[in-house]
C-alpha cells in the first residue's frame, strides 16, 4: 500500500543533525509570512455593521495588504473543500444508494451560479455574526467554495472509482477495515489528481473573486478589501492602470503560492504515482528539497506523522472477522425500492411547487423565452468545450508525459486559469466597439476563457499517472503515431477528461453571467442567452426572475451531465479502466 504518512522514504538523519544555515534564513521568512496572516486573520474579525463603508482604494501600495486578504480566503475555502471533497467522494464512492443522490445534487449545485449562493448566504451569515465583519466574510469565503468544491469533489469521486482491482484485492488481503482502506488506498491512490484540481480550485477562486469580495445586501454595496473588491472599482472608475496593478498582485500571489505550497505538494505526491518504476525526471521543489533537510521540519513533520500515524489504527477488523469484497449494493432490496420510490415523490412534489410558481408568478411565455434563451447557451457551451478540447487534449498528453515541461507550464498555466476575465473587459469593449463586432458571436470565447483550464489541468494529471510499464510496453509492441494515441494514450486519459469536460462544462454556464454581459464604466455589450439574462434580473431586483434563471440553469446542466456526460462516464468506468 501506498505510504501516505511520511515526508520522505530514507534515513531520518536530517532530524539526527542540527540546523543549517538554510534553517536560519528561510525559516525566519516562513514564520513572517504565518505572522501577516494572522494579522490579516484578525482585521477579518473587526466590529462592522449593514451600513458601514468599507473604503477600497485605487493606491497601488494598498495591493499587498489587499492581496494577502485574498490569499487567506481562498485558501480557507479551500480547506474547507479538500474537507468536502474528502466525505463527498469516501460515501458516493462506496454505497450506491448515496451516489443516486448526491452524484445529481452536485450537478445541480455546480450548475447553480455564484449570485445564487450569494443570495441564499449572505443574510444567515451575518445573523449568524452580528455587529461583527465575520458574518461578510464567511458569506465571501462560502461563494469562493462554491467556486472550488465541486471539481476537487468530482475528481477524488472519479479516482476512488477507478482504482485498479489488483489494489483492492491486496487491501482485502492485507485485511484492512473501510477505514484503513481510505487511507491507505483510497486517498493516496487519488491524490495526484487531486492535487492539479486543487490548483484548479484556486485558480477557479480568482476567476469570480470579483462576485465573491463585492457582496450585495440589503439594498447595499460591501466591497471587502481585496483583489476582487479592488478589479470591481477600477473597472466602475474605467481605470487601466490599476487594471494593471491587479494583474501584476496577481501574478506575484500565484507564484508565491505556487512556490510555497503546491510545487512541493506536487513533487512530494509523485510517490503516489501507480507504477513499479518511477519517472525519468520526478517533479523537484526547493522548498521541498529544504523541508526534507531541514532540522526542525523534519523534528516536528516526525512528530506530528507518528500521530497522525496512529489513527490509522481507528476501527481494525477483529481477528476472527472474514473480510468480504467490496460491494456496490445494498444488501436489502426493498430498502433500496423504498428509497427509489422516496425520490421520486420528493422529485414529483418539487415539480408541483415549480408548476405552481410558472403559473402563478412568472408566466408560462416568460419560462418559454428563459428557455430559448437557455438553448442559446447551451449552444455555445458545447461548441466552444469541443474547441477546447480539440487543442487542450493534445497539449495536455504531451505536456503529462513529460515532467520537465509540466513543471515549467505549472505556474503559467495557474496564472491563465485563475485570469478574471472582468480584466479582459477593457481589451473586448474596445476592439468591438472599434470594429463593430456582434456580442451574441464575440463575447462567447469569454465563457470558456476560464474554465477551459479544467480540461487542460486534469487530462495532465492523467497522462502524468500513466504508468511507465504501459508507455514502455507501447514502444516495445511497436505502437507509433495515432495508433499510439488510439489504443493508449487516449483510453488511459478519457476518465480524467470527462471529469475535466464535466466541470469545465459547468463553469462554462456560471461564466456565461459575466461573459454575456460586459460592461466598462457606462460601456455596456450584451450577447442573448442565459447569463445576459440572470444578470440583468439581478441588477433590476427581479428576484422571482433572478430563480427562474437560475433554475432554468440547473435543469440544463443537470439534463445535460445526466444524458451526456454521465453516459460518457459510465463508459470510461466500466471499459477503459
Amino acid at each position: 500500500m501506498f505510504n501516505l504518512f511520511s515526508l520522505r522514504s530514507g534515513s531520518d538523519s536530517a532530524a539526527q543533525r542540527g540546523p543549517n544555515k538554510w534553517d536560519w534564513i528561510l525559516l525566519p521568512v516562513f514564520l513572517a509570512l504565518l505572522g501577516l496572516l494572522t494579522f490579516a486573520a484578525l482585521q477579518m474579525s473587526r466590529p462592522f455593521a449593514v451600513g458601514d463603508v468599507l473604503p477600497v482604494s485605487l493606491d497601488p501600495w494598498y495591493l499587498p495588504y489587499y492581496l494577502l486578504r485574498t490569499i487567506l480566503r481562498m485558501f480557507t475555502a479551500l480547506t474547507f473543500s479538500l474537507l468536502f471533497s474528502l466525505i463527498f467522494a469516501a460515501i458516493a464512492a462506496k454505497y450506491l444508494t448515496a451516489e443516486k443522490v448526491m452524484i445529481p445534487a452536485l450537478d445541480i449545485l455546480q450548475s447553480v451560479p455564484i449570485l445564487g449562493f450569494q443570495a441564499i448566504a449572505i443574510a444567515p451569515f451575518i445573523a449568524f455574526f452580528p455587529g461583527n465583519l465575520l458574518g461578510v466574510e464567511c458569506a465571501a469565503i462560502f461563494a469562493i467554495f462554491t467556486s472550488q468544491a465541486w471539481n476537487m469533489a468530482f475528481s477524488l469521486y472519479q479516482s476512488m472509482r477507478t482504482i485498479p482491482p489488483e489494489l483492492q484485492e491486496a487491501a482485502s488481503v492485507f485485511r484492512l477495515s473501510p477505514w484503513q482502506r481510505f487511507w491507505r488506498l483510497d486517498l493516496p491512490f487519488a491524490i495526484p489528481g487531486l492535487l492539479w484540481n486543487m490548483m484548479m480550485s484556486m485558480s477557479g477562486g480568482w476567476f469570480f473573486l470579483v462576485a465573491a469580495e463585492a457582496i450585495s445586501v440589503a439594498g447595499q454595496d460591501i466591497r471587502l478589501p481585496g483583489i476582487g473588491s479592488y478589479i470591481a472599482v477600477a473597472i466602475d472608475a474605467r481605470d487601466g492602470t490599476a487594471i494593471v496593478w491587479a494583474i501584476l498582485a496577481m501574478m506575484t500571489g500565484i507564484l508565491v503560492y505556487d512556490q510555497l505550497f503546491f510545487r512541493p505538494l506536487l513533487a512530494w505526491a509523485d510517490k503516489f504515482r501507480f507504477e513499479e518504476n518511477p519517472g525519468e525526471i520526478p517533479p523537484d521543489s526547493w522548498v521541498l528539497r529544504w523541508m526534507r533537510n531541514s532540522h526542525w521540519v523534519r523534528r516536528l513533520s516526525m512528530a506530528m506523522w507518528r500521530r497522525l500515524a496512529v489513527m490509522i489504527g481507528w476501527f481494525r477488523l477483529q481477528p476472527d472477522t472474514v473480510p468480504r469484497p467490496k460491494r456496490r449494493i445494498m444488501q436489502l432490496p426493498w430498502l433500496a425500492r423504498a428509497f427509489d420510490i422516496a425520490l421520486v415523490c420528493a422529485m414529483l412534489v418539487a415539480t408541483l411547487q415549480l408548476l405552481q410558481f410558472i403559473h402563478s408568478v412568472v408566466g408560462w411565455r416568460e419560462v418559454a423565452h428563459v428557455v430559448g434563451l437557455g438553448a442559446l447557451t447551451l449552444l455555445r457551451v458545447m461548441l466552444l468545450i469541443a474547441i477546447a478540447s480539440l487543442f487542450w487534449v493534445p497539449v495536455a498528453i504531451w505536456i503529462g508525459l513529460r515532467p520537465k515541461y509540466s513543471q515549467g507550464v505549472q505556474a503559467i498555466a495557474q496564472f491563465l486559469a485563475a485570469f478574471p476575465v472582468n480584466l479582459m473587459f477593457p481589451l473586448v469593449v474596445l476592439v468591438m466597439v472599434k470594429l463593430d463586432l456582434t456580442p451574441n458571436i464575440w463575447l462567447s470565447p469569454l465563457m470558456v476563457f476560464g474554465t477551459q483550464w479544467y480540461i487542460l489541468f486534469n487530462v495532465i494529471a492523467g497522462a502524468a499517472a500513466i504508468p511507465n510499464e504501459l508507455r514502455l510496453a507501447a514502444d516495445n509492441l511497436g505502437l507509433k503515431g495515432w495508433l499510439k494515441w488510439k489504443r493508449v494514450y487516449l483510453p488511459a486519459v478519457f476518465p480524467s477528461y470527462i471529469t475535466g469536460a464535466i466541470t469545465a462544462s459547468g463553469g462554462s454556464w456560471n461564466a456565461s453571467i459575466v461573459a454575456e454581459y460586459v460592461t466598462w464604466g457606462d460601456t455596456t455589450l450584451m450577447a442573448d442567452g442565459l447569463g445576459s439574462y440572470i444578470k440583468q434580473m439581478t441588477e433590476a431586483g427581479d428576484f422571482h426572475r433572478i430563480a427562474l434563471g437560475i433554475g432554468v440553469m440547473c435543469v440544463f446542466v443537470m439534463l445535460l451531465n445526466r444524458f451526456f456526460w454521465r453516459k460518457l462516464y459510465v463508459l470510461a468506468d466500466q471499459h477503459l479502466r
